[in-house]
């Protein structure tokens, strides 16, 4: 067969592979992958450089594909190209325990870089992916060692680039000059409601040029050879990143649905999908057919990748030879690990009792581990100076400049969230994110789809209660704590001096299996004297028993944060009286469930039922420590504006009061 037929032959192939497992499904969306058909098979035929035998190769291109409802044209991909997707997950399209879920999941369907689905996140990773690329070549690449260097792709909606997340995004790699960044738009000008008219009638072009973006098109992205050729244009662009904008059909081929809202959500029903491949001349009876040509040229790609991939592990042992030092670290980098005696410096810090913010005592901690981690890299939403996230002597990075390891991510949380997932995906990088823990909310979504991906990324939250003053209401997070602690595979820490803030971050950077939330104060605490309380080495079981006047304590007394300072205030006046009393730091309530019964059963008995939670937040969901018997004492209102200690006293978040409801429970239990 002529090129040109054979390249129709796989665009048709992967349109109606796509087609049959939504139809098979009886659900999906069916009509972007026949509209990005063509444009996507240009750039994984043609372009894109990949090893479907091994899909973590580190050196691969990135391909994200940002609208996750096509998951249909991704999996069709996989399978043509030879990943380790077999026709029956295609058959098994959204079902129970298949490899081929409604939207693309990270570590669930080998050759998945990213979970997508929620738009315009695909469109952050994106940007992570290629500032990882370029932050690592920077670091480790040699003349005439070009080990890193590879591109990331990624196919984008109209929806996405309605999303702010993009906005944010785009903004930030068109201001880091991200060359090796290419976007696909499939510009099909149609959204569930119908024309992207109704709501979306910006110039895209115009917009991307705003941000410096280099922008190619309108092509025909019905064309194979055109959109090669715009791709070929953008990899020659090396300055800036590209984008181009391909005009699309929507439900190509399908006579009474393409180009319309319908073809978007719904599968095309068995009449329509007879119609589209008469349409086509797709003369085929059976569904799922991968005519042998397809079959056969789409396979080359595991040729390439092979010997891609073998090219380049040469290029590394010469590289290993020449740079040992610097190899290994590498490697080890990429590969996750730590290096020994990477915590070294934590050990010995704030040994002077001298009271201080944990915000002031976290910036000291990332400080000592960027000295024996030197992929520890990130920023903060343009709020570094109060977050204290600067890593001192590391360089910045900036337009064209990529080797140090500080990012100003700009007044951008979501986007800031959903760049470090792309990054700590990419592989090679731990990135770490700051910001104030009220604007947690801004990047919720980017937080929750890290946690679904398990990815190492570490956020940062400082001004973590009404602690944080004169800012008032505003910036004084009060549900934020147990909003974050609501995300399922999130590790929260909020710290109570500057001992337990060394062991959250130590915990932070060991962690493998996901990210960590970590709330920081303000207002300066003391250095509790662990002379006379346990070693906060207790803070990577999540809580332990800080304090306690006797082996039967009468209340429990649970406290996070700077309240645990105030809670053993309280405890002592309680001793006085001649009630015992034992204090609980729980700094990560996550680590603390984790942990075996008997351990839980003995730091709080589940026969002692008398119990107090402190926290300067939310007191719903303390139940769960305290039972329906005890007394949160913390914020169930907005805060105001007045200094720190004031808003204490008023919202009655004392020793006092913490005495009070102690001696009230205990006195009701006699």
């Amino acid at each position: 067969m002529a090129d040109q037929a054979v390249d129709q032959l796989c665009v048709n192939t992967v349109r109606f592979l796509a087609v049959d497992t939504v139809q098979k499904a009886k659900s999906g969306h069916p009509g972007a992958p026949m509209g990005a058909a063509p444009m996507a098979y240009a750039l994984w035929d043609r372009f894109l450089k990949h090893n479907p035998a091994d899909p973590a190769w580190p050196n691969r291109d990135r391909f994200v594909l940002s609208p996750g409802h096509a998951s249909a044209l991704l999996y069709s991909l996989l399978h043509l190209t030879g990943y380790d997707l077999p026709m029956d997950e295609l058959k098994q399209f959204r079902q129970w325990g298949s490899k081929t879920p409604g939207h693309p999941e990270y570590g669930v369907t080998p050759g998945v870089e990213v979970t997508t689905g929620p738009l315009g996140q695909g469109f952050g990773n994106a940007v992570g992916m290629a500032l990882t690329e370029r932050w690592l070549a920077s670091q480790y690449n040699r003349p005439g060692h070009e080990i890193i260097d590879h591109h990331t792709y990624a196919i984008v909606s109209d929806g996405d680039l309605q999303e702010g997340i993009a906005s944010e995004a785009a903004s930030m790699a068109g201001t880091l000059g991200l060359g090796k960044l290419i976007i696909l738009y499939d510009d099909n000008e149609i959204s569930i409601e119908g024309s992207t008219d109704l709501t979306f009638c910006e110039s895209v072009s115009q917009r991307f040029e705003a941000y410096g973006w280099h922008v190619i098109g309108p092509v025909d992205g019905m064309n194979v050879e055109e959109v090669s050729t715009a791709l070929a244009t953008a990899k020659a662009e090396t300055a800036k990143p590209s984008i181009i904008v391909c005009r699309t059909v929507i439900g190509y081929g399908s006579p009474n649905k393409a180009g319309k809202a319908s073809a978007h959500g719904d599968p095309l029903g068995d009449e329509e999908v007879g119609l589209a491949k008469e349409n086509l001349q797709w003369n085929f009876d059976d569904s799922f057919t991968v005519p042998p040509e397809a079959a056969s040229h789409m396979g080359k790609a595991g040729e390439r990748g092979k010997a891609s991939q073998a090219e380049w592990a040469a290029a590394f042992s010469e590289y290993r030879e020449a740079f040992p030092a610097e190899a290994q670290q590498l490697d080890d980098a990429l590969n996750g690990r730590l290096p020994q005696g990477w915590d070294a410096a934590l050990d010995g810090l704030f040994d002077e009792p001298k009271p201080v913010a944990t915000r002031e005592a976290s910036g000291v901690v990332m400080n000592a581990i960027a000295q024996g981690v030197p992929n520890f890299v990130g920023g903060s939403a343009d709020l570094a100076p109060s977050n204290k996230t600067v890593l001192n002597d590391r360089g910045f990075i900036g337009p064209g400049e990529f080797s140090g390891n500080n990012i100003h991510f700009g007044v951008r949380e979501h986007a800031m969230g959903a760049v470090a997932n792309g990054m700590a995906l990419h592989g090679g990088a731990i990135p770490y994110t700051a910001t104030f823990l009220v604007f947690s909310d801004y990047m919720r979504p980017s937080i929750r789809l890290g946690s679904l991906m398990g990815t190492h990324v570490i956020y940062v939250f400082t001004h973590d209660s009404i602690g944080v003053g004169e800012d008032g209401p505003t910036h004084q997070p009060i549900e934020h704590m147990m909003a974050l602690r609501d995300i399922p595979g999130l590790v929260v820490f909020r710290p109570a001096d500057a001992t337990e803030t060394v062991e959250a971050w130590r915990a932070a950077v060991a962690r493998q299996d996901g990210p960590t939330a970590m709330a920081f104060t303000r207002q300066n605490l003391p250095v509790l004297d662990r002379s006379t309380l346990s070693p906060a080495s207790g803070v990577a079981k999540g809580g332990y028993t800080l304090w306690e006047s006797s082996d039967s304590p009468d209340v429990i007394i649970i406290a996070t944060g700077s309240e645990v300072s105030i809670s053993l205030e309280a405890a002592q006046q309680l001793q006085d009286e001649g009630i015992s009393a034992r204090v609980v730091s729980m700094p990560s309530w996550e680590l603390f469930d984790e942990q075996p019964k008997d351990y839980r059963d003995q730091v709080l008995p589940p026969s002692l039922r008398t119990r107090v939670s402190v926290e300067a937040g939310s007191t719903k969901g303390w139940e769960r420590y305290i039972g329906l018997d005890g007394v949160s004492v913390g914020m169930n209102s907005y805060g105001a504006s007045a200094p720190a200690g004031v808003l204490y006293e008023k919202f009655g978040i004392t020793a006092e009061r913490i005495a009070d409801e102690s001696r009230n429970l205990v006195k009701g239990r006699g």
